[in-house]
């Protein structure tokens, strides 16, 4: 690719690949369908529901949360499954390799990238991966708050149901909002014991 004076922009035609492999996204189909049950939602659109659900929930965020920064983290944090596909949080054979698997996809993808660009994208994804800023925390506890929204409002289990998942499971996967966004830890616990109470997700 050329710039109009004819100069060489290898650093723009690496930005332009990237954004063209972005759209493989748009193709990584979750467990997780939709609230009207029509279809699986895939992982770009669940990365925008997340950055949506920063936007309108960030009064819930804990102290030193930044929302551009969380914005950040959630529009690049499943990025990785376009190599490594979406793993389901219940499925502890998938989830044993997943860090190998998303590490080296994210080496990949990144990559892509001018030098500068890449490391500054890879290092939200990192930011995300370990969990320890108050953003990351906040951008975690969405990232696990969302499929719940999504299966308590379709009122027949979704996912749980499906795969016979159980009341403890589901509390240990919510438990990042515990910490990261501990004002809708009601939220939570209203909702399992609602949908326990319906047969829709198992108790012990």
């Amino acid at each position: 690719m050329t710039t109009t004076d004819g100069a060489s922009d290898d650093r723009l035609e690496r930005q332009l690949e990237f954004i063209r492999e972005l759209d493989r996204l748009k193709s990584v189909l979750r467990r997780t369908s939709l609230i009207d049950r029509s279809r699986l939602e895939n992982s770009a659109e669940h990365s925008w529901h997340l950055t949506a659900m920063a936007l309108t929930l960030f009064e819930y965020a804990p102290a030193g949360a930044e929302v551009a920064r969380v914005v950040e983290m959630l529009i690049v944090h499943d990025i990785v499954e376009i190599d490594a596909g979406d793993t389901f949080a219940f499925d502890a054979a998938a989830n044993a390799d997943k860090i190998d698997r998303e590490s080296r996809a994210a080496a990949r993808i990144f990559g892509l990238l001018p030098a500068d660009v890449g490391r500054e994208l890879r290092a939200r994804w990192d930011e995300f991966e370990a969990g320890e800023t108050p953003s990351a925390r906040f951008a975690n506890a969405l990232d696990r708050l969302q499929g719940l929204i999504v299966n308590d409002a379709a009122r027949d289990g979704g996912t749980w149901r499906l795969h016979g998942v159980t009341r403890s499971q589901v509390i240990k996967r919510m438990s990042p909002i515990v910490e990261g966004a501990p004002k809708l830890w009601p939220v939570v616990l209203d909702a399992v014991a609602r949908c326990v109470a319906a047969g829709q997700i198992a108790d012990e």
